[in-house]
């Protein structure tokens, strides 16, 4: 790294690069650069976001000698390409979520970030929260008993404008890659590798998902009954069952919230409630950061090949559904 501490930057401009700058800045990380496609889009992000240097193209942005970390915030197409090209320039990556288009491009990344000796690491926020590692110490300690099931879902209203991101076969639209991706690496983080996909599917007039129902078997006898739609705005809770007791999360589960843990006759024996600065991203950017410092490897609670797993499970789960990208 060309500093003691890593200088971070931000590759694309969308309310997802905004917000995880907040974030990192707010947490005392060091945004050293923008890079967009223009250079206006870059100069307007810089100065929004109080960025001293912006790139308008994303090449020039990961040739900065003062950027270690690219946050990758382009569309689900561009993930990979741009997480390619930042790697092959030596810098380490965040990549927004879903990690890639699928588990063939994903693996492509995680072998480049191996070449190149870097790091390389999906931006599933959730994974880091607090609320989420008090969850899991919970499962650790065994106050559930056996694990039975997931319940979760995550349903937005979002643009009805056909040719906007969520709806474009071309940006790899539709709920399922976009929202749904929450209840699937949800399911991953409580109960592991599936071993048996099952999913039902409506389409939208541009041809991607507009609801899709996910069910998700298990070598243990567990399930998860998972759901995911863009038309329709749901409470985006989830529950953990297990035969001792259940975790019931509130809206929004991938957010900070809080939780409750009710015993099996009912009882409510805790109850967390989050209590943190900023949206809760810079979670994820001390994880990677942990990495680095540590010389590399996976980070236990989102190893690299979980993320490249996952996207197998998405693939399984569009061949069920009949989900096609361009």
């Amino acid at each position: 790294m060309t500093t003691s501490t890593p200088g971070w930057g931000i590759l694309g401009t969308g309310g997802i690069a905004a917000a995880m700058t907040r974030d990192l800045q707010l947490d005392g990380h060091t945004v050293a650069a923008v890079g967009s496609r223009s250079s206006e889009s870059a100069v307007r992000f810089a100065a929004a976001n109080a960025i001293q240097r912006s790139h308008g193209s994303y090449e020039d942005l990961v040739a900065d000698p003062d950027v270690d970390i690219a946050y990758i915030a382009t569309p689900h197409p561009q993930h990979a390409p741009n997480a390619l090209l930042a790697l092959a320039a030596g810098k380490h990556v965040l990549v927004e979520k879903p990690f890639t288009m699928n588990r063939r491009e994903a693996q492509q990344v995680a072998d480049a970030a191996e070449a190149g000796g870097l790091v390389a690491l999906e931006a599933m926020w959730t994974r880091w929260l607090p609320h989420i590692e008090r969850l899991q110490e919970i499962i650790s300690d065994g106050t559930l008993g056996e694990l039975r099931s997931v319940v979760a879902h995550h349903a937005q209203r979002v643009s009805p404008d056909p040719e906007g991101r969520m709806l474009n076969r071309s940006l790899g639209g539709g709920a399922l890659l976009d929202l749904g991706i929450y209840p699937v690496s949800f399911a991953w983080d409580v109960l592991g590798a599936p071993s048996e996909v099952l999913a039902l599917s409506t389409p939208t007039a541009t041809g991607v998902d507009r609801q899709t129902s996910i069910l998700l078997g298990y070598e243990s006898g567990a399930q998860a009954a998972l759901t995911t739609e863009l038309d329709a705005a749901g409470d985006n809770s989830a529950i953990v069952v297990g035969t001792d007791a259940r975790v019931e999360l509130d809206a929004t589960f991938f957010a900070p919230t809080s939780f409750r843990v009710v015993d099996s006759k009912g009882h409510v024996i805790e109850t967390y409630e989050s209590r943190i600065d900023g949206r809760g991203m810079q979670y994820q950017a001390r994880a990677i950061e942990r990495l680095i410092a540590a010389g590399g490897g996976e980070d236990a609670r989102l190893p690299l090949s979980q993320s490249v797993a996952i996207m197998g499970t998405l693939d399984t789960i569009r061949e069920r559904i009949g989900l096609e990208y361009e």
